[in-house]
């Protein structure tokens, strides 16, 4: 057993650990800033339990969009089907930001249930075509690997249950810019350009993924914020600043542009995260509070970003 998992396992012996967290993730005494909230999310997503699921789901009554689109998020990445039935409510619920339904789907798709394919269908004609496009990829990627029935599936070299599985049958940077980019293709396998792209790497897949800003569709163009955030390029930096910057830009794109920059940490990163930790979105002003906490982090000696 690892240092981490031993770690793990001995706060889940200690109850205190579970009341703990949810005093702080649900902001019981009101002061809680919202970066500390976001620490104690990912320690339950590290414990991965029925009682960090619980916890998770009780967060929902908050007012932060931010944060609940967070919490979905977490929750398909735990990947565990007890999750389910509040991401389904979720998603039915359509007084809920969109951006935190279109979580709630894309959870639904990492959890890969068969049986959450009949209310991603239902929201496939949704009238936010951000939900629409999300139970689009989620359904196609518990079809896909329902039918894959146990064989071998591409998997992420990160450790992130992702929306599509990256294509490794095209190695060409070239070929596969051209799948990103080509708006004929479904999405499923544009999303799996994307992330064979973010696999690669280098400068030149950088720039390719970059060129997916240019896109029209908002969850696309949020999706190629995400993964520079995982890539952490320096290459991505000046297209990052650009979203961000973008006044013009859907506030989900430019939160994951803020998320990412704070992931990527560079000195050219802190001036434009300060500048707009006031925007009068507050979406985006969170996720530069959450983005300067990060970016704090990546040039600490910190073991991992949880607060466990």
């Amino acid at each position: 057993m690892t240092s981490q998992a031993a770690s793990l396992e001995s706060l889940k012996l200690d109850p205190a650990t579970y009341d703990h967290l949810e005093t702080i993730l649900t902001n019981k005494n009101g002061q809680t800033p919202l970066h500390k909230r976001f620490r104690a999310m990912f320690t339950l997503k590290n414990l991965a339990d029925k009682k960090s699921i619980d916890i998770l789901a009780k967060a929902f009554d908050d007012d932060s969009i931010l944060l609940k689109h967070e919490l979905a998020y977490v929750l398909g990445q735990i990947k565990n089907p007890y999750a389910n039935p509040v991401l389904r409510s979720i998603l039915a619920d359509r007084s809920e930001d969109p951006m935190v339904r279109h979580e709630a789907a894309e959870a639904l798709g990492a959890i890969g249930d068969l049986s959450s394919l009949n209310i991603l269908e239902e929201y496939l004609y949704d009238e936010d075509v951000v939900v629409r496009e999300t139970c689009e990829l989620a359904i196609a990627k518990i079809k896909y690997e329902n039918e894959k029935n146990g064989q071998e599936i591409s998997k992420s070299i990160y450790t992130s249950v992702d929306p599509a599985p990256p294509n490794v049958e095209v190695q060409s940077i070239t070929k596969l810019r051209d799948i990103l980019l080509d708006k004929k293709l479904p999405l499923f396998e544009r999303y799996r350009a994307m992330f064979a792209l973010r696999n690669i790497g280098t400068t030149e897949a950088v720039l390719a993924l970059a060129q997916g800003f240019d896109d029209p569709s908002d969850l696309f163009r949020h999706e190629i914020a995400y993964v520079f955030g995982q890539i952490q390029s320096p290459d991505s930096v000046p297209a990052l600043i650009k979203t961000l910057e973008n006044m013009n830009e859907l506030y989900m794109v430019r939160h994951e542009a803020a998320e990412a920059l704070g992931s990527i940490a560079t000195s050219d990163c802190l001036p434009v995260l300060k500048k707009f930790k006031d925007d009068q979105e507050r979406v985006v002003k969170e996720s530069c509070e959450v983005a300067l906490d990060m970016f704090e982090y990546e040039n600490s000696q910190e073991f991992q970003y949880a607060d466990g």
